[in-house]
């Protein structure tokens, strides 16, 4: 029996054959997927005009992955070259491994080198597809220079700005690669140190033994080395411009420590850290020895050391003991520059008396802010528009968004709900592939409703509604109602087939229709239309299709977020809530808000945003898509922004000036809802622009809570949302869409203050913040809603509601500034406990010092008031000075006692009708409105 066994003999060139055949076989398959992904990829950037979007995008991943997997696969493999020692592994030398207790004949030199080409390979690729990924910031580097930004310098540093959003970020990630390189290859000189005899090397060279005896890997190892340590040195000084994101207990950014101590000692150890390397240079080329090796970095870490104890010695002794006299000019720069980085410097900040009583609402002055009152909330909406205009099971409403149109010649606020498709809705037998991509193609049409317009039994009276979609006013028309593109619209769709696509439900018969517009992707012949088959997954159905025609449309990505998403979701962050707004031209059209961010911006403090963390953000850019053909366009409103600059020199056609945006879809823009939630959270600290203040957290506040119904049972309370109203800003004027947000004071109720953000014309974009003053207790949304709870006659009704096969549920509380005051009001829904359908029964308003109710808001009004609504004020001419005395006893005399007098006997008439009809809710209500009219009754002055 031989004493040992041979390693398998090589494979013969036939036998290897059949295997690099398989081999490349499977190569083509995975390469050729994503081939034929970026072809219809190609293709469908095409169909939106935006093909050199898609090259210039697919040249700059491809750069980016061909030269780093290259340049890693070079270090990498080439220090396995270098470093391995001459004779170790040479051809014939053989290693002995004992299996099963025999030995076995390993080839060294051909199994080390098929594992160096292997594991270079590997992590070569996976290098280049991280750094594919980070194509943005590379492509920033080179275009950031002349984007801008260049005015504004850092306190500390004096760099410009388009270096920490550009420059620093590129250069962060090109150190950690290099970095990374430097340490495999100091791990590939100490693995052929050690398995080539590096222990007996160790020993000659401790015993001072001769150059000729020490091994190739010491040099190799030195020169790695070397390598190692200017990349920590590279790493060390980048490292001090981080000091300026530094998130601390207090503020951000770099403090008094980091100023006269961290900053210059870690330039210092920079220094020695590139000192070091030179010595391991000298020491590679010279005779390698251990403890030259040792002390290249003995200097770096005694440096590193004495600035940490020297950095604990002045953060301990000199700043803690008087940390507000040290900290306050860096505390400035944080100020300074976070309102900067979030726009808050952009804040107009006025005083709000907040006065009570029923003179500071001045309600005939601000009629028109009355009669634009949300009294709809949107979630009740949603669910009633899902009862009464779903017309079919497979339609929805995903969204009710809030908007302004210029009705009959006066500007009214409404909610606009799009009913849209949902194929997972079908009946499970209609579920089939012709039905799904062929025929239930496109939602069709919206609602609109005034936000406060309600019939007699509680449900919204439409401007828009129904199928085909039905206008209740001249000024109003839907042109292209088909919605081929919205939020539910998941799937892919062929349209201008063979078959006609459903367009919607007409008595026992449907509406057809063809698709007529120019979006998607034409399917051409059987070649073109096999490949996008199998790229889509339709391999099985689409090539054989006898209903798909040559000029068949691929219609994909259609849902709008992965819409814009695809587009350029790789450098913007996208406003989850797509709105939808019927042109002037009759086609819809949705607008999304997008944003350049950045997590670099000096001295500015962080904050969560969507997945990530930010410290700066602008809303640069809204993106229009047709909801009929899918077109795509990208407006810049904010040309300042450094950032989008940049993104406009990579990708010139990509974006549009807002002046091309049309005037009839520029009327409907709105201050982003994701902004200003963003913005009220950094507002409620940084508000506060005293370095002392600041450190004290003296005026710290939140977003106000409010009492809301959570899955229509429970009642809790949370922060509000921005609630969209039409009215005059206090000290403006003229009629506009703002979005605003009240503040309470840390860890209390009562307001603070409020926010609004401006949305019409020239104001577009700008805040305005309104401060109570400190001395006056305002009421806050949770004490409004204490109110409510704690009236006697509304919590009898509430509990009587809630306990006859009913529920209530509460809408959400509108804080409204009106003339110098607050007017809060809140929807009141009953909702049948078998029926997903509320219906509005009460409205309560309060003031500072009064509350009332009523089954509509002009009853509600007239609770409030003590009398019908007031008239317009007109200002007297000396002349006629006696007038507007005579007007106000007319107005509060005869004739609103009249009109009291008659709604008293309706209620009456009404409360013993409903009595007798066994519907004592509605009856309690009555007869509460009947005592309310009484009061004022007795309140009414005797003439």
């Amino acid at each position: 029996m031989a004493e040992t066994i041979d390693w398998p003999p090589k494979r013969s060139r036939r036998r290897r054959g059949p295997l690099l055949l398989l081999a490349a076989i499977v190569l083509v398959l995975f390469s050729g997927g994503t081939t034929l992904s970026y072809y219809v990829d190609a293709l469908w950037f095409d169909s939106l005009g935006y093909v050199d979007v898609f090259w210039k995008t697919l040249n700059f991943q491809a750069a980016a992955f061909l030269t780093f997997s290259l340049i890693t696969f070079l270090a990498i493999y080439g220090s396995f070259v270098a470093f391995k020692p001459a004779k170790f592994g040479e051809a014939g030398s053989t290693g002995t491994i004992m299996v099963n207790g025999q030995p076995v004949q390993i080839p060294v030199g051909p199994a080390l080198r098929l594992i160096g080409l292997g594991v270079s390979l590997l992590i070569a690729f996976i290098t280049g597809a991280g750094m594919m990924n980070e194509w943005p910031t590379l492509a920033l580097a080179w275009y950031g220079r002349a984007a801008g930004g260049a005015a504004a310098v850092d306190p500390i540093f004096g760099r410009p700005l388009s270096f920490y959003l550009f420059t620093l970020p590129a250069w962060n990630l090109i150190t950690g690669w290099l970095l990374t390189l430097t340490v495999l290859s100091c791990g590939i000189a100490i693995f052929f140190l050690v398995v080539g005899g590096g222990a007996r090397a160790l020993s000659i060279l401790s015993r001072r033994g001769s150059a000729s005896s020490v091994n190739l890997p010491w040099r190799g190892l030195s020169l790695a080395y070397a390598a190692l340590l200017l990349m920590l040195a590279a790493r060390v000084y980048l490292g001090r411009f981080d000091n300026l994101f530094d998130d601390q207990t207090i503020f951000t950014g770099v403090n008094y420590t980091d100023a006269h101590v961290t900053l210059t000692g870690m330039l210092i150890v920079s220094l020695a850290l590139a000192a070091g390397a030179a010595i391991t240079i000298v020491n590679a080329v010279l005779t390698p020895r251990v403890r030259w090796l040792i002390a290249a970095v003995v200097p770096a870490v005694a440096i590193y050391m004495v600035v940490s104890v020297l950095g604990w010695y002045v953060s301990g002794f000199i700043v803690k003991p008087n940390e507000l006299v040290r900290e306050a000019p860096y505390i400035a720069h944080n100020i300074q520059m976070t309102r900067q980085a979030f726009g808050l410097d952009r804040i107009t900040q006025r005083p709000f008396p907040g006065d009570s009583g029923i003179e500071a609402v001045n309600a005939g002055n601000n009629r028109a802010t009355l009669d634009n009152i949300r009294l709809w909330d949107w979630r009740a909406l949603q669910d009633t528009l899902r009862q009464i205009q779903e017309i079919r099971t497979y339609y929805d409403f995903p969204d009710i968004d809030i908007d302004r149109y210029e009705i009959d010649g006066a500007v009214r606020q409404v909610m606009v709900g799009t009913r849209e498709l949902s194929v997972n809705k079908l009946p499970e037998s209609s579920r089939n592939w012709i039905n799904e991509k062929l025929i239930y193609t496109h939602g069709y049409g919206v609602t609109m409703n005034p936000v406060n317009g309600f019939t007699p039994e509680g449900l919204p009276t439409f401007l828009l509604s129904n199928m085909p979609v039905q206008s209740g006013t001249a000024s109003l028309k839907v042109t292209r109602p088909e919605i081929y593109f919205g939020e539910l619209t998941d799937t892919d769709v062929y349209v201008r087939t063979r078959q006609n696509e459903f367009n919607y439900p007409q008595g026992d018969t449907n509406s057809v229709t063809s698709y007529e517009g120019t979006g998607g992707i034409v399917l051409g012949g059987f070649l073109r239309r096999l490949l996008i088959a199998i790229d889509r997954g339709d391999l099985a159905k689409l090539p054989f299709s006898d209903d798909v025609r040559a000029d068949s449309r691929l219609l994909m990505k259609r849902n709008v977020r992965d819409r814009v998403a695809a587009l350029a979701g790789g450098f913007l962050t996208f406003d989850p809530d797509p709105y939808m707004v019927v042109g002037e031209n009759g086609r819809l059209q949705w607008i999304m808000d997008a944003f350049t961010t950045s997590e670099t911006y000096p001295y500015s403090r962080h904050y969560r945003l969507a997945r990530g963390s930010v410290n700066y953000i602008r809303n640069s850019i809204k993106a229009v898509i047709d909801a009929y053909d899918g077109t795509t366009t990208l407006y810049v409103l904010d040309a300042e922004d450094p950032i989008i600059a940049a993104y406009r020199g990579i990708f010139p056609t990509l974006f549009k000036d807002a002046s091309a945006m049309p005037p009839g879809l520029r009327k409907h823009l709105r201050y982003p809802e994701l902004q200003l939630e963003l913005q009220a959270a950094v507002y409620g600290l940084y508000h506060m622009t005293d370095p002392g203040v600041f450190y004290n957290r003296e005026d710290l506040w939140t977003v106000a809570s409010e009492v809301r119904t959570q899955r229509n049972v429970d009642q809790a309370a949370q922060p509000m949302t921005p609630n969209f109203v039409l009215m005059t800003l206090p000290g403006e004027t003229g009629m506009e869409f703002v979005e605003i947000l009240p503040f309470t004071p840390g860890n209390r109720n009562n307001l603070i203050a409020w926010i609004a953000g401006r949305s019409d014309g020239d104001k577009y974009g700008t805040l305005v913040a309104y401060n109570f003053p400190k001395n006056k207790l305002v009421d806050g949304p949770l004490q409004v809603e204490a109110r409510i709870d704690q009236n006697p006659q509304l919590s009898a009704q509430f509990s009587l509601w809630n306990q006859q096969g009913s529920r209530v549920v509460r809408g959400s509380l509108l804080v409204i500034p009106i003339g110098r005051g607050l007017l809060y009001a809140e929807p009141i829904y009953l909702q049948a406990e078998r029926s997903p359908m509320p219906e509005l029964r009460l409205v309560v308003l309060a003031l500072q010092d009064r509350l009332a109710y009523g089954s509509t808001f002009e009853a509600a009004m007239a609770g409030l008031f003590g009398q019908s609504l007031p008239a317009p004020q007109v200002a007297a001419t000396p002349a006629r000075a006696e007038a507007p005395a005579a007007a106000r006893d007319t107005a509060s005399g005869t004739g609103a006692t009249d009109v009291l007098i008659r709604d008293a006997a309706r209620d009456l008439a009404e409360y013993q009708r409903l009595t007798a009809e066994g519907k004592l809710g509605e009856a309690g209500q009555r007869l509460e409105s009947l005592k309310q009219k009484l009061d004022q009754l007795q309140r009414a002055p005797r003439r």
